[in-house]
């Protein structure tokens, strides 16, 4: 709160007290310095430079001139004296710079920089952005640029980019905000945040919260409805909420100033006083010398009760009103105090000489002596003071004074000397020091986001963001760790100082972590809680956690550490604010401040200075003391509105202010020079210096390396150091803690479960670290093997930990609604509880196995359960209509009722085993009560103060309870009720409470030998019968009454999406038992049961699998685990041992065996959703529901022949279907027509059963009932299953139910009519209604015997989709795809079929490897496993037995054997991209997309628009492809590409569209529409969907018997090559693999010469071009033609006389992308000069004409021979003009035309204008020494074409 200027009217004694930094005194008077505290003192004019300290900081004496100055000082232009030795020093001693003038200049050392004013200071301090200078001649430095990542503001400051228009002002003229689109202003916030005005998103939970979050209080407005200020606030107007106090305190907190509205005198309290204004402040800070009102009506008056008068300086006098004058005016005859008391009678004033003169004697003055008023008065030099005697002088003790150094000072005769401490350097000043190390930065929190800010640049960057509310933070500097807290998330954190690796440290028991302070030097995390009310220890990662300080702790708020004494310093803003420290192991505390203090919120240390600061947001003030407490003075006492959080460093202080939202400065001394580091900040909470000396390493680590040799916690103290324990925990000598807790009070509180240690004084209480707790309620203990357990009512589980938080598990967690008492039997290891939302009381072993109910008869809410292992008897209460406490046998006989008047709400129950007393406490009576065992003898215990009981312990001689309502822990003696004290308080939601002790009796029990002879569950009895054995839920105990069932006999089984549950039908309770399958299920469906095995199959329609398990959840597996996508019905044939299910997904019904194997699909056609089905096996018939457009009922042989609709109307989600076989009849849940319906196993006879049901889902029947679920009400009903009455619930509560399945196991089964022999079947026997039929896999054909089958298809396709490989026979119609069970599938892209071996072979793009496999999945072995970057492309060369691939990621065509080895690199230039290639081994063909070269043949494809992904396929006449380009197509041409026709598709082809061929059919896959197509070969009609829905679709081949035939020359023994052999028409050619192996290679070959070379190019030209140019071109490039033809063959024929000598052959491929097109073919000996093919552009001229495109149709095509060398062909450079030219070595046809050709010309020219190739046949056998020559490398033509995208991405 500011306050107005005031101005000083001058009173005789010149003082005042002004609200503001100027001051104004009136005429004739000086007006002297402002002090600290914001006074003014005015003395009059005559007074001002006359030797005295008038003014008490010799303000009236600067400046002045004085007459004289000793021989020994200089005369400074000012009139100061200063030691002649200090002149041309390079140290500023005049202070107005005189004594370094007309210096010679001074020299600066090597590593100093020279200021302009003649300083020297180190060269680092150069542009550190710190003026040492002086002049600030070191920081005129060019600003440094920002980085990619910045924004630059206009003050060239830089911040991160992401706060640009972020709705934030984070640069300091606001330049990031200005000109943003409007766009990001009004960004939508999410929905938990709130958008301010604007338009910046704060967290919603910071709107209406009574601060200021979005900077414009919008966040603040309309919060009327919103929760009302707490009892202790006050809400504003606005909706904002203030501190109740500030209240009419004169001061306007509200942000409408509504605070101060309607305000009355009476306001104040007692123990206040009303100020003038009418504000309230403290009673003890009336008279106190400080103006606490603002309107100085405190003061007033204060005579009367003894003013406070503050004392005068050392060389003042004092005078009796108070007034402090110059001691120089003492007895100088004048009355200079006003009322005489400087003078004689009241001073011993000796009578003056009327002859004193200066000149005699010097006056008698020591030092100096001037005359004033005729006397002679004496004055000292400077730094010497005038003693009492007025003429001795006597040295003054600079150092006594603060502000003459920064840190150290060394008083010397006459002046002074600073000096700094280790890690800091003196500045040229010789005053001030600066600290070495890098440049300081300012750590600050901001609520949202924790950031940096370089103090002296304002240059601003982020550590940490999207954080919830940050409050103090601390950082470790050696560790580069930065730690801060978060009272939103009640959490200390830590990252990195780079802002990496978030890390929890300390996650429970926190509620208001307001202080974090780190100790850097034994490595310690200390912090203030104000919700707890302690100061808590830990390590650095949070262990070893204790609560320090907790006795007269209110609200500690900030802490400062100062770990080099061994001492920590806190705020404490409660009823008494207050400042304290102590030693940091807690010993030795002490109060430094309790006065003048309301919100001491910010605490710092400043270590070099020993010193203390704080802030007081209430007073508006920042002080300082020594640290101690002495010395205690104000620095700034205005313009802080609301001060939260300050650090110090070097000379300055830098503090948070929340109300100006900035981060302000001044000087630490003076309060001076203040400045606004950053303002317009989110919210700045606590702040920091981070630098090396904000935490010096001068300090001695009292701990030493050893930890000081404790187990646990070394904390320092002041000297040395203490061990210590983690809270609660007791020392067992010096240095060591107990490793355990014996005792200690265990209590729940929903969120968390806590202790209270009684084994130590503190009594504090420590939470336990659990995971997940979200609203415990009950509680138990097993001292024996250190468990504790408890209750979760929102997770519906029972759980336990160890004692420490250690091995959490859940023990029970289904089958649970309101778990609310529990109990544990620590003898026989039993677990008890009651649940109040299904009334009963279960058990079972202390781990949750073999659970068994109890009592599920008369409850109603049983609340809490206690046991008496002693007594073998268990005691509950029971809160319902009748409330009562009831008694059992601990196996539930004997049960009877204890109590049942006076109850309401009985909730705890304890026994007392001495005294055999059970005590309980009821929260409506709000008594605790005893009585004995059988409920006599019954007694209050207290009566009185006990708003709300709720859990109660015994332990020893004392009662433990909790109280909701005063939520406190308290304690009484247990027999009178006396001695209460409160042991916590201030505890919401307290809940059960127990007593944790290892002194519990041990009792011999009968189940200690043997299990009592249980085969499962013994349970204690009373006394009578000692024990008793019971069996776990739904299984019987037998006559033996020791033994119990191996299982359930009869039994409901059904579907939860996330479980498996069974119901007894044995017993006479219905108890759901979880399935204990160890596997998660995420949406299981469908269920079926096969009694014969007790296994449970069921479906899981997002894991897409159906799986098996035994009834008791062992022997898990997945019997089917490929194609499946909605599993909604399933069957199981338990006499015909197979299982049938639907799938709604790919609309089929398959069948297979138990096992999951020989699966075939029945019916594929017409169905559209089908949902439930069910088996009629001695009929042979199945039914199953359809719910899809046309919803109906229908029926199938059980092999899928006869197919029936039974009833297609008034149908609407058919949902549930069963067969009464012995009623005959068909059943039927329809959730849309809400009813259950019956008919006759024909369909006929229709009837209503139940009707209305709310939504059925599954539905089935056992003897005379059905059974269903239904999704709307969650519950398992049951009816008559003939009319359909008596409807009751088996089950409720039980969300996600799904399939239903009644199980009888000791129903006889019936004839398998496959059972002799499989029916005679080789694989599949399926019953019929009239016998059995033999039936095949799916894709396999029967045999013409009708009984056997084949074990793969004779045909069909094989085609990959990323993750898996599939077939499709053709030999059947149904197109089903079946998975080949391939391991280890990632990412396969391209496929080929060996038929020769029988092997897969496929290429993973996400493992770069080659693999091969037989089809059925065995034999996997990495063929090429290195040097693969993206394999698109694979074929097999089953003759040659070689396999070749694509690369397009390294551009490169590939060969090796089938084995991967002999591998070599066929093309590797002048690729872009190369993907799908076939070969054709009977002509000697490879072929590949794009562009095919391979020995003997190369077909030149494509249009002028782009080519994508080509698959060519090698026939016997012709060559497919498909063409993704501007057109869609698939293209088909002669093998030397002659006769191309175009096949149109109606749907688009997408880039990986692959191609394959069998008969009639083209078949190829399809990205876009997820496909599988296929279309008439011959017409391109007769388009069908082979196979739909199928993600990722890649290659796809065809495996026939026809497909692989022919042969070549290398088909028998390789050629007699020794490695690769490449066959072509009529011969082969050896060659050796690129990295050699072990054995010698041969490159013998036997090659027919063929030579041809085709090249086509197409020119597209713009419009305009003149014919005459055009023919002209033409002309000369065809002139150019017939000579280089001519020249070709003259080489050939000269070539023949040459020594034949050829190597390895080595191919560079042209590419249809760059401008050079390049074939060679290496020889070992090249002739002597190369032939070059090059066509050139003419050189006509330029003006008029448009540039021309330039697109390339066909390239370059070779055959070779071994007789003929070819040498380098350069690419064919086009000439201007539109041109389609196609060479041959014998013929040259030219088309030219004068406008550009469009696509469709382009197709017609291709069409028309096919090249034939002629060739020069010669078969000479040659045999050589392979040598290989290097690759002559061809120069670019200059010319590249516009690039087109190449890749899927791309496009």
């Amino acid at each position: 709160h500011t306050h107005p200027p005031l101005v000083c009217v001058i009173s005789l004694f010149g003082v005042c007290v002004l609200g503001s930094a100027e001051c104004s005194c009136g005429r004739n008077h000086f007006t002297c310095a402002v002090s600290a505290f914001g006074e003014c003192t005015c003395i009059p004019a005559q007074w001002q430079c006359d030797g005295d300290n008038d003014c008490g900081d010799h303000s009236d004496e600067d400046g002045c001139m004085l007459p004289t100055c000793s021989p020994l000082d200089f005369h400074c232009d000012n009139g100061k004296c200063i030691r002649r030795s200090w002149v041309c020093d390079g140290d500023n001693d005049c202070e107005d710079d005189s004594d370094e003038q007309d210096c010679p200049p001074r020299e600066c050392e090597e590593d100093e920089f020279h200021c302009q004013n003649g300083y020297c200071i180190r060269s680092l301090w150069h542009c550190d952005g710190d003026n040492d200078c002086g002049d600030n001649s070191d920081e005129l430095c060019d600003m440094r640029k920002c980085s990619d990542k910045e924004f630059r503001c206009t003050d060239g400051s830089c911040i991160a980019e992401h706060w640009y228009c972020d709705g934030d002002t984070d640069c300091k003229d606001g330049s990031d905000e200005e000109n943003c689109p409007s766009d990001v202003m009004t960004a939508t916030c999410s929905v938990e945040e709130f958008q301010c005005a604007y338009g910046r998103c704060i967290l919603d939970i910071y709107h209406c919260d009574g601060d200021d979050d979005c900077g414009d209080w919008s966040d603040e407005s309309d919060c009327s409805s919103h929760q009302p200020c707490r009892s202790v606030e006050f809400m504003c107007s606005s909706g904002m909420c203030i501190n109740a106090g500030w209240r009419c305190d004169g001061e306007f907190d509200c942000d409408d100033q509504s605070d101060e509205k309607n305000c009355t005198t009476s306001m104040c309290t007692a123990d206040q006083f009303r100020c003038a204004s009418g504000r309230c402040v403290r009673l003890s800070w009336r008279c106190d010398g400080e103006d606490d009102c603002s309107d100085g009506s405190d003061e007033d008056d204060c005579e009367k009760t003894g003013t406070y008068t503050p004392p005068c300086a050392p060389d003042q006098f004092l005078c009796g009103n108070g007034r402090c004058i110059g001691q120089r005016k003492v007895c100088n005859e004048v009355s200079d105090c006003g009322d005489g008391t400087d003078e004689h009678p009241h001073q011993d004033c000796r009578p003056r000489s009327s002859d004193g003169n200066c000149n005699l004697n010097n006056g008698g003055c020591s030092q100096k002596c001037q005359m004033a008023r005729g006397l002679v008065q004496c004055t000292c030099h400077t730094g010497y003071r005038l003693m009492e005697d007025g003429r001795a002088c006597q040295d003054v003790d600079e150092c006594a004074e603060e502000g003459y150094c920064s840190q150290g000072c060394t008083n010397i005769e006459g002046g002074f000397q600073c000096w700094c401490v280790q890690g800091y350097e003196l500045r040229p000043d010789k005053r001030s020091c600066k600290a070495l190390g890098p440049e300081p930065v300012l750590l600050f929190a901001n609520r949202i986001d924790i950031r940096q800010v370089l103090p002296h640049r304002s240059e601003y960057t982020l550590l940490l963001n999207n954080l919830e509310n940050a409050i103090a933070l601390d950082f470790h500097h050696n560790q580069e760790l930065v730690f801060w807290s978060d009272v939103t998330l009640d959490r200390i954190m830590k990252a990195n100082l780079n802002g990496s690796n978030v890390e929890e440290v300390v996650s429970t028991g926190l509620e208001s972590p307001g202080g974090l302070a780190i100790d850097w030097i034994h490595d310690k995390l200390y912090w203030t809680d104000s919700g707890t009310s302690r100061i808590e220890v830990a390590n650095l990662d949070g262990t070893h956690r204790k609560v320090l300080l907790w006795q007269s702790m209110e609200k500690p708020r900030a802490i400062a550490l100062h770990p080099i004494e061994g001492k920590i310093y806190w705020t404490d803003w409660g009823n008494t604010p207050r400042i304290e420290y102590a030693n940091m192991d807690g010993s030795n505390r002490r109060v430094i401040a309790d006065t003048h203090l309301f919100w001491p919120n910010g605490l710092t240390i400043d270590y070099a200075g020993h010193r203390m600061y704080w802030v007081d947001a209430k007073h508006h003030v920042i002080e300082r003391a020594d640290l101690d407490g002495r010395n205690r003075k104000a620095v700034i006492s205005q313009g802080l509105p609301h001060p939260f959080a300050i650090t110090v460093f070097e000379d300055s202080l830098y503090w948070t202010d929340w109300h100006t939202k900035s981060i302000n400065s001044a000087n630490k001394f003076t309060g001076k020079n203040q400045e606004i580091i950053r303002n317009k900040l989110h919210f700045p909470m606590d702040i920091h210096t981070l630098h090396p000396q904000r935490q010096p390493a001068g300090g001695r680590n009292r701990c030493g390396t050893n930890n000081g040799g404790c187990s646990h916690l070394c904390l320092p103290g002041n000297k040395t150091y203490t061990c210590d324990c983690p809270t609660g925990f007791k020392k067992v000598d010096q240095h060591n803690c107990a490793l355990s807790l014996d005792k200690f009070l265990l209590f729940a509180r929903r969120t968390d479960i806590r202790r209270i240690s009684f084994d130590t004084e503190d009594m504090s209480d420590d939470v336990i670290p659990l995971a997940d707790v979200r609203n415990a309620v009950a509680l138990d203990w097993h001292a024996e093997e250190g468990f504790i357990y408890w209750t979760d009512v929102t997770t519906d589980s029972i759980n336990r930990a160890q004692w420490d938080g250690s091995r959490q598990e859940v023990v029970v967690d289904t089958s649970l609604e309101s778990p609310a008492g529990l109990a544990i039997d620590w003898v026989t290891n039993k677990l008890y509880w009651t649940d109040a939302g299904t009334d009963r009381i279960e058990v079972s072993n202390a781990d949750g196995s073999m659970r068994t109910v109890l009592i599920w008869e008369n409850l109603d809410r049983p609340r809490d359960i206690v046991v008496d292992p002693i007594g073998g008897y268990m005691y509950w209460t029971d809160w319902g209509v009748s409330p009562k406490i009831e008694q059992a046998g601990m196996d539930a006989s004997s049960r009877i009722v204890i109590i049942s008047s006076n109850l309401t709400w009985p909730n705890g129950l304890a026994i007392d085993y001495q005294t055999q007393r059970l005590y309980w406490a009821d929260a409506g009576m709000k008594t605790i009560e005893f009585g004995n065992f059988d409920g006599s003898d019954r007694q209050v215990l207290i009566g009185s103060q006990l708003p709300h009981p709720f859990g109660l312990t015994l332990h020893e001689e004392k009662l433990y309870w909790t109280d909701w309502q005063s939520k406190s822990i308290q304690c009484a003696n247990k027999m009178t009720g006396l001695g209460r004290q409160t042991l916590a308080e201030n505890l919401e939601n307290l809940m059960d409470i127990h007593m944790f002790h290892r002194y519990r009796t041990t009792v011999r029990t009968p189940c200690a030998v043997n299990n009592g002879g249980c085969s499962h569950l013994c349970l204690l009895a009373p006394p009578s019968k000692g024990s008793s054995c019971t069996c776990p839920t739904g299984i019987n105990l037998q006559l033996d009454g020791k033994t119990c069932t191996h299982g359930m006999s009869s039994f409901l089984i059904f579907a939860r999406r996330t479980d498996i549950r069974m119901v007894s039908l044995d017993i006479p309770y219905f108890a759901d038992v979880v399935l204990a399958v160890n596997r998660s299920m995420k949406n299981t469906i469908a269920i079926g049961v096969d009694p014969k095995e007790g296994k449970v199959y069921w479906s899981d329609s997002t894991l897409k699998k159906v799986s098996r398990a035994n009834i008791n959840g062992t022997a898990h597996e997945d019997i089917i685990a490929t194609g499946l996508m909605t599993t909604d019905g399933l069957a199981v044939d338990a006499v015909g041992r197979k299982i049938y299910w639907t799938d709604t997904g790919t609309n089929r019904i398959e069948v297979a065996n138990l096992d999951g194997s020989m699966r075939k699909v029945l019916i594929w056609q017409n169905l559209d959703s089908p949902r439930a089905i069910a088996l009629y096996h001695e009929m042979g018939y199945m039914y199953w529901t359809d719910w899809g457009e046309h919803a109906k009922l229908e029926r199938s042989a059980m092999d899928g022949s006869d197919r029936l609709v039974l009833i297609s109307n008034n149908l609407g989600w058919p949902n549930g279907l069963a067969i009464d076989s012995a009623g005959s009849q068909l059943l039927w849940a329809d959730a849309h027509t809400e009813r259950i319906e019956a008919a006759d196993l024909n369909g006929l006879n229709r009837r209503t059963l139940v009707s209305p049901v709310q939504h059925p889902y599954g539905l089935t029947l056992l003897g005379p009932h059905i059974y269903w679920t239904d999704w709307q009400s969650r519950s398992i009903q049951r009816a008559d299953k003939t009319t359909g009455a008596n409807t009751i619930t088996v089950r409720s509560n039980l969300p996600g139910l799904m399939d239903i399945q009644a199980v009888d196991r000791e129903k006889p089964l019936g004839f398998n009519k496959c059972g002799r022999m499989n029916g005679g079947c080789s694989h599949l026997c399926l019953p019929r209604p009239n016998g059995t039929s033999c039936a095949c896999p799916t894709g396999i054909l029967l045999k013409g015997d009708a009984r056997s089958c084949d074990d793969s298809p004779e045909t069909y396709l094989l085609f990959s989709n990323r993750v898996s490989v599939r077939r499709i026979s053709l030999d059947t119609n149904d197109h089903t795809d079946v998975h080949v069970p391939v391991p280890e599938l990632h990412n396969v892209i391209s496929l080929d079929y060996d038929s020769v071996d029988g092997k897969l072979y496929y290429t993973d793009v996400s493992l770069d490897v080659i693999r091969r496999a037989n089809l059925d999945g065995t034999g996997m072995e990495t063929v090429i496993s290195q040097g693969l970057k993206t394999t698109d492309g694979l074929a097999v060369d089953w003759v040659t037995r070689n396999m070749y691939w694509t690369d397009t990621g390294r551009n490169t065509i590939e060969v090796a054997r089938l084995d991967g080895t002999s591998r070599k690199v066929l093309v590797n230039n002048s690729l872009d991209e190369p993907r799908a290639i076939a070969v054709f081994p009977s002509k000697g063909l490879v072929l590949w997309a794009f562009v095919i070269v391979f020995v003997c043949v190369c077909v030149c494809v494509g249009g002028v628009r782009e080519l994508g992904c080509h698959c060519f396929i090698g026939l016997p006449r012709y060559l497919f492809w498909t063409d993704w380009g501007h057109i869609a197509k698939i293209e088909r041409a002669h093998l030397d590409g002659s006769d191309r026709k175009l096949k149109p598709v109606s749907s688009p082809l997408t880039p990986f569209s692959r191609l394959s061929q069998q008969d009639r059919w083209i078949y190829w896959t399809d990205w876009q529409t997820k496909s599988i197509q296929r279309v008439d070969k011959h017409t391109g009609r007769s388009k069908e969907t082979v196979l739909a829905n199928v993600e990722g679709l890649m290659d796809i081949i065809i495996v026939s018997p026809q497909r692989q035939s022919g042969t070549n020359h290398c088909g028998v023994n390789n050629g007699g090559c020794t490695h690769l052999c490449f066959a072509n028409t009529n011969s082969f050619v050896c060659a050796c693999p690129d990295e050699p192996d072990s054995r010698p290679c041969s490159t013998s070959e036997f090659v027919r010469v063929r030579v041809c070379v085709c090249v086509c190019v197409y020119l597209h030209a713009w419009e305009g071009l003149h014919i005459s140019y055009v023919i002209g071109g033409a002309l000369t490039i065809l002139a150019i033609l017939i000579i280089i033809t001519a020249f070709i063959i003259y080489r050939h024929k000269k070539s023949k006389f040459a020594d034949p000598g050829v190597s390895n052959l080595t191919y560079s491929n042209p590419s249809y992308r760059t401008s050079t097109q390049e074939v060679k073919i290496e020889t070992s000996q090249k002739p002597p000069i190369y032939n070059q093919l090059r066509y050139k552009k003419e050189g006509g001229g330029d003006s008029g004409y448009t540039k021309e495109k330039i697109r390339i149709v066909e390239g370059v095509c070779l055959l070779s021979s071994e007789e003929l060398y070819w040498e380098d062909l350069k690419q064919l450079k086009p000439s201007r003009g539109g041109l389609h030219t196609c060479m041959r070595t014998d013929t040259v046809s030219l088309q030219a035309s004068s406008a550009s050709l469009d696509d469709g010309e382009t197709e017609q020219l291709l069409q028309e204008e096919t090249s034939e190739c002629s060739s020069i046949n010669t078969l000479t056998p040659v045999t050589v020494t392979p040598q290989r020559h290097p690759q002559h490398s061809l120069p670019d033509t200059g010319w590249t074409p516009a690039r087109k995208p190449s890749t899927e991405s791309e496009v």
